[in-house]
Parts: C-alpha cells; sequence; structure tokens
C-alpha cells in the first residue's frame, strides 16, 4: 500500500495502469459530447464505473453521472469532478490518433482526457493499494461549457442530499494548474439582425457589421479599473457572406472579467445601455444576450486544501501555476465548498481541430490527483 507522501510509488502505480488510462481515452474521447447532448457519454462512464465494481451509480435527467466508493460510516465526501461535454458537434471526426510522444483529437484537453481518469480512479486506486478512509464522490457533470453555464454542476448540487465537504476539479489541461478563486464574469453574446423590409438597395446605407462595429467601439471606451484587475474579451466576431453585400446579421460574443462583482456588474449594465442606445438611435434590433455569469471567490493561498496540493505537486516536481478559474470551481465556491482545480498534462491548440495534448506527463498529472486524495485524508478536512 502506497504511504502519504510516498509520490514515486503512485507514479509507478499510474504507470502500471497505462492500458487502462490509455483505453478510456480513446473510448471517452471518440464519445461525442457536445454541450446538452452528454448521453452518451455519460453511459460509457456509468459502465467503467459498474466494470470496477462499485455500487453506487446513478445519473440525473441533466445527465450527471454519479459513482461512490463509500467510506466509513459518517465519515465526509470527497469529490472528484471532471465536466464530459466538449466545444465540438457529434458531426465532427471524433477519432483518437496515438503517436509516439502524443495525442491528438478534438476536445481531448477540454475535457476528454480530464474525465478518461475521472473514470479510471476505482482502478487507480486499487493499483495504488489506496482504501478510501472517507467517501469519494466521482461525478462526471454535463453542460459545463457555452450556453449550459455549468448546469449539470449547478443542478446536482442544488438537488442531490450527498453533502460534499471539499472538491477536486480535474481539467484535461495545463500540467501545473492551480486554481482556487473565480473571478466574477459574465459572457454575453450581442446580435444585430436587419429587419426583412430594410432596404439595401438605396446607396448609402449601412449593414449589420456597421452597428455591431458601433457597439464594439463604445464598449472599448468603458472605463476599467486595474485594480481589481478587470477585462472585456472579444472572443468571437461573425457576420456577412461577401465583398460585396451588406450583412443582414452579426454577432459578438465577449466575456468581462474581474476581481470585483461590482465592477463587472456595472460594466454589463454599460453594455446593455449601449446596445439599447443604438437600437433607439438606429432603429435596427440590437439584442443582448447573457449566456453565463459567475460569482468572485474562492480560498486563501494559506488554505490547507491549496497546501496540500502544493506540497503534492512540487514533491512530484510539477511547479504550481496559479490564477483564477470560472469552470466547475466557481459552481463549487457559490455553494461554499472548499474546491481546486488541478490539470493532467500539457495540451497544445485546444479547441481547434488539431487539439493534442502530451502522453508523458499525463502519468505524472494522475499520480498528482492520488496524492492529493491520500494528502486530504491524512490530515482530516480541515475547512
Amino acid at each position: 500500500m502506497s504511504e502519504p507522501g510516498n509520490l514515486e510509488s503512485l507514479m509507478d502505480a499510474v504507470k502500471r495502469s497505462q492500458d487502462i488510462l490509455l483505453a478510456n481515452l480513446v473510448m471517452m474521447s471518440e464519445t461525442p459530447a457536445p454541450t446538452f447532448e452528454e448521453e452518451q457519454r455519460v453511459r460509457f462512464l456509468l459502465d467503467r464505473f459498474r466494470e470496477a465494481g462499485l455500487d453506487h451509480i446513478s445519473d440525473d435527467e441533466m445527465n450527471n453521472g454519479v459513482g461512490l466508493i463509500p467510506g466509513p460510516e459518517g465519515s465526509p465526501t470527497l469529490a472528484i469532478v471532471a465536466h464530459l461535454d466538449t466545444h465540438f458537434a457529434k458531426k465532427e471526426a471524433h477519432a483518437l490518433s496515438l503517436g509516439s510522444d502524443r495525442v491528438r483529437g478534438i476536445g481531448i484537453a477540454d475535457n476528454s482526457l480530464g474525465a478518461a481518469v475521472l473514470a479510471s480512479i476505482p482502478q487507480l486506486l486499487e493499483e495504488a493499494g489506496i482504501e478510501p478512509k472517507m467517501n469519494l464522490l466521482l461525478l462526471g457533470v454535463s453542460r459545463s461549457l457555452g450556453k449550459g453555464n455549468l448546469g449539470g454542476l449547478r443542478f446536482w448540487l442544488e438537488n442531490s442530499r450527498h453533502k460534499i465537504d471539499q472538491a477536486i476539479c480535474i481539467e484535461g489541461a495545463p500540467l501545473g494548474r492551480l486554481n482556487f478563486t473565480s473571478l466574477a464574469m459574465m459572457r454575453g453574446e450581442i446580435r444585430v439582425e436587419m429587419p426583412d423590409e430594410y432596404d439595401f438597395s438605396r446607396f448609402g446605407v449601412h449593414g449589420a457589421i456597421y452597428y455591431l462595429n458601433d457597439v464594439i467601439n463604445r464598449i472599448l471606451e468603458i472605463p476599467r479599473p486595474s485594480r481589481p484587475r478587470t477585462s472585456v474579451v472579444f472572443g468571437s466576431i461573425e457576420g456577412g457572406n461577401s465583398f460585396n453585400e451588406l450583412a443582414r446579421s452579426a454577432a459578438l460574443r465577449f466575456e468581462v472579467r474581474s476581481e470585483s462583482d461590482d465592477i463587472a456588474d456595472g460594466i454589463l449594465d454599460r453594455i446593455r445601455e449601449i446596445t439599447e442606445e443604438v437600437k433607439a438611435r438606429s432603429g435596427v434590433p440590437v439584442q443582448l444576450e447573457e449566456v453565463a455569469h459567475r460569482g468572485h471567490g474562492g480560498l486563501e493561498y494559506g488554505h490547507p486544501l491549496v497546501q496540500q496540493c502544493r506540497d503534492v505537486m512540487r514533491g512530484l516536481g510539477i511547479e504550481p501555476q496559479i490564477g483564477p478559474s470560472m469552470s466547475e470551481l466557481a459552481a463549487l465556491i457559490s455553494e461554499k465548498i472548499p474546491a481546486v482545480t488541478l490539470g493532467i498534462s500539457h495540451g497544445h491548440q485546444i479547441n481547434t481541430l488539431e487539439e493534442t495534448v502530451e502522453l508523458a506527463p499525463i502519468f505524472r498529472g494522475v499520480a498528482q490527483i492520488l496524492g492529493v486524495i491520500q494528502r486530504i485524508e491524512a490530515k482530516g478536512t480541515e475547512a
């Protein structure tokens, strides 16, 4: 049995489990799971839990998949969480390409690798000789990305009777990430749709891109403080079809980020005013849709859970990369649950058709998860 602190033995156990890890990675990656359509992945995850001998397995109407490894009666619960959805539609080719030093496939870093590690946890614990002294809740969540707005995890936290005391969120990349805070964040989409009756034949009239550009210029003029750190990110702009035709529609996807809830909300209010003003002045429909919202919060650097993670990471030669996260961690933070997010390997060209992860770091990244589980159990659930 691996003793707490014996991190090299955990590395050896993970390497002995290579076949299981890679098999789960291939199957998970080649199972499409666009946001809101995760059913196939949930079935695969629960099948892997059954094959590992877990008795406490369930899913729900939001397509969250749960497996419980029970500890002694009355023991606290540590949740291991990974989101199952990816950014890619089912029609995309989901075949995995395994090379000598890396593996390529859409969605592999975000988050097929994290989901595959979650599916492998029961066998990894057995191979490492770790007998949990607390409840381990293995939770594959749906509807995390984009308009999903962490809907799967939020639903589970609101409706489950199983109390979570601490949580580790698993992301495929990057190895070294240590997130324990969440920024205030709002994602939105601004759409300009020209009316059907709009007369495009008149010389000098404007199309949708012109009005969207007016909105963008005004957003850029909104004051943003350097402290608390605040930014507005323009993530995607689209519109029009050709060189010589005025665009009938255009859209901007953006994100407001801040270390202050009040500042983020204030910028959102100003953006809403801008869209309403452009709409009123031009007579052209300009719509703002709020896609996702997060609050600011999290743990202190010296919190026991953060300390335990840092100790394990450095013991494995992983340099912690500290920064905020706006993924599953944010939903846990909003419920006052101490939580961190850890990465498994190094990813490249993430969320493109050429997405890859490096193979060799995976063993260290998975050993990190097992080491943190051991450290939490050894030191208790201080909050």
